[in-house]
């Protein structure tokens, strides 16, 4: 063999390996069972195309569950809720929060019964909530921001599904849930009596965030920057007919037209450019002070005031909880 093939080979060697380093052997994506725009990305097969590896789709119920499937390392990405993600965080997890797949505005809310017209109306009433979970955090904020005698309220935790049971044997009155609970109670006798939107005037940035193990992005940055590519594919596939992917998605999900059509309009989405900036994930400086970074500050104080965190075990600063490199390489492209 001449030496210049040899070396030839040998380049082509090296550049393999650094090809087959460069693309994950399959991509765990774990989602919640409700109807969102990255599920359009599952439909069509898009996700796996744009990463160039197999997708591995895992749903789950709650956030809590999303925490257990990282904590055993049986998922890579996962898109959930802000309270149990910062949660996750000051428990030590090694995750990272890398995107923001939507604002909670209409799609979580609570759901009352004949005679509870106003938030003022809970007091003396049994209210349930999933627990460790986005809805909980938005009706203990409303509760306090309402000034409502909490001592008044029986509140009771209970997953959606059973929330969703107790409600019908009328064992509770009211209920903070997300879509397709939300509907199911609005169909057997509820009303819509309080929406996380509301509390955006307070102060209070609800969200659901795209999580990464921090192992598997350090690995696979351009396969991060490439699903949050195509999650903004999916927002302005959303955006331009939404009829049509409201469509996609309740087939996917085996959810009425409605309820699809309800929630993917009940989130608020910022683009990839602007969560690359101060008022989101930030630019890369002074990430504390941003506007995720004040949003886990506010949501880890909150919960340690619940006792679901330790307060001494809340990070001084979120340097390692959130990293806009990725939203940033996205948007560039």
């Amino acid at each position: 063999m001449n030496k210049k093939l040899s070396l030839l080979l040998v380049a082509s060697s090296l550049w393999a390996s650094v090809g087959i380093a460069a693309t994950p052997s399959e991509v765990r994506v774990a989602y919640s069972g409700g109807s969102q725009v990255l599920l359009l990305a599952k439909a069509d097969g898009s996700l796996d195309k744009a990463l160039h590896s197999p997708v591995k789709w895992v749903q789950f119920a709650s956030g809590a569950d999303a925490l257990n499937y990282f904590a055993s390392d049986a998922i890579d990405i996962a898109n959930f809720g802000s309270s149990p993600t910062t949660a996750g965080i000051v428990r030590n997890l090694p995750i990272e929060i890398v995107g923001v797949s939507g604002v909670i505005a209409t799609y979580e809310r609570l759901i009352g019964k004949q005679g509870i017209n106003s938030i003022k109306d809970i007091e003396g009433k049994r209210v349930a909530y999933p627990p460790n979970s986005t809805a909980q955090y938005a009706l203990e904020a409303a509760i306090t921001v309402n000034k409502l005698d909490r001592s008044k309220i029986t509140l009771l935790p209970l997953r959606p599904a059973e929330m969703v049971a107790a409600w019908k044997r009328g064992d509770i009155d009211a209920g903070y849930v997300w879509a397709p609970f939300a509907q199911e109670l609005e169909s057997s006798g509820g009303h819509t009596v309080f929406s996380t939107k509301e509390l955006q005037k307070d102060g209070y940035l609800i969200y659901n965030n795209y999580a990464v193990r921090k192992a598997f992005a350090d690995q696979y940055p351009e396969t991060v920057a490439e699903f949050l590519r195509v999650h903004q594919q999916k927002v302005d596939q959303f955006k331009k007919d939404p009829e049509a992917a409201a469509a996609i998605v309740a087939k996917e999900v085996g959810a009425p037209l409605t309820t699809a059509t309800n929630t993917l309009s009940g989130l608020e989405y910022p683009s990839l450019a602007e969560q690359g900036t101060a008022a989101w994930l930030g630019n890369g400086t002074d990430t504390t002070e941003s506007g995720i970074g004040q949003a886990l500050t506010k949501t880890s104080n909150f919960l340690a005031g619940i006792g679901e965190i330790r307060q001494r075990d809340i990070p001084k600063n979120w340097d390692n909880a959130i990293d806009s490199s990725y939203i940033r390489e996205a948007a560039a492209k």
